[in-house]
């Protein structure tokens, strides 16, 4: 299952913020990756990743800002810029373009903490705006949760839409984030090992927060479309 939409609009018009976000992680990943071979990819990564270890010695600080901006891989940058953009524009219509940014970095931030508090040895670099766009999702499912998401599902038949709540949907996704969490403090293995997990999930619950405080104001803007 992939989302491709959702039914409820907040606001006028697409959202900048989300839009300009969506430009830069393109653009970073074009100018800056797409060309570079494995070897030089990796010493990119090494000097503008977070890198736990480095990170608690008080090393390369920055990386926790530009980290959010790199991906690694096509697939990587694809997926993460789908559910931006699907979840995206309706938090920062709730928040507005200013607090949205700040939004957006602050779970970064609590993403990159989260998974450096449990990675506390870790050597390997962690890239991505998973971290940030958890924050957005954990938001969304508190602010909407009876949005009807599009799915596109893959079966037998071929390609399908469907359709179920947020409420569902991210719920889902969260348990699943949480119990790879859980197991990846075990031995790891081929499905715990790779993906910062503790990093959606400190994302996920910033987004909570924020959405219990703001999910009034979330009610009172605009319609729901069909």
């Amino acid at each position: 299952m992939f989302p491709i939409g959702d039914t409820e609009v907040r606001g006028a018009g697409p959202g900048i913020v989300t839009i300009t976000l969506i430009v830069i992680n393109v653009a970073v990943f074009v100018l800056f990756e797409a060309t570079l071979d494995q070897a030089a990819l990796q010493n990119f990564f090494d000097q503008w990743a977070v890198v736990p270890q480095e990170i608690l010695a008080g090393e390369e600080l920055f990386t926790l800002l530009t980290s959010m901006f790199l991906h690694g891989g096509w697939f990587h940058l694809a997926s993460n810029m789908v559910f931006l953009w699907v979840f995206g524009d309706n938090i920062e219509a709730v928040m507005g373009k200013f607090f949205y940014v700040v939004f957006y970095l602050l779970s970064g931030l609590a993403a990159s903490t989260a998974h450096i508090l449990f990675n506390p040895a870790s050597t390997v670099p962690s890239v991505g705006a998973s971290g940030a766009i958890a924050g957005i999702l954990g938001a969304y499912v508190v602010m909407f949760p009876k949005s009807r998401i599009r799915l596109a599902m893959m079966s037998r038949a071929g390609m399908r839409i469907g359709r179920t709540s947020a409420l569902v949907f991210l719920g889902i996704w969260f348990v699943s984030q949480l119990f790879n969490g859980i197991a990846s403090l075990g031995a790891p293995t081929a499905q715990t090992g790779g993906v910062a997990v503790w990093a959606h999930i400190g994302g996920f619950i910033v987004g909570l927060v924020a959405g219990f405080l703001l999910r009034d104001k979330a009610g009172q803007l605009a319609f729901e479309t069909s």
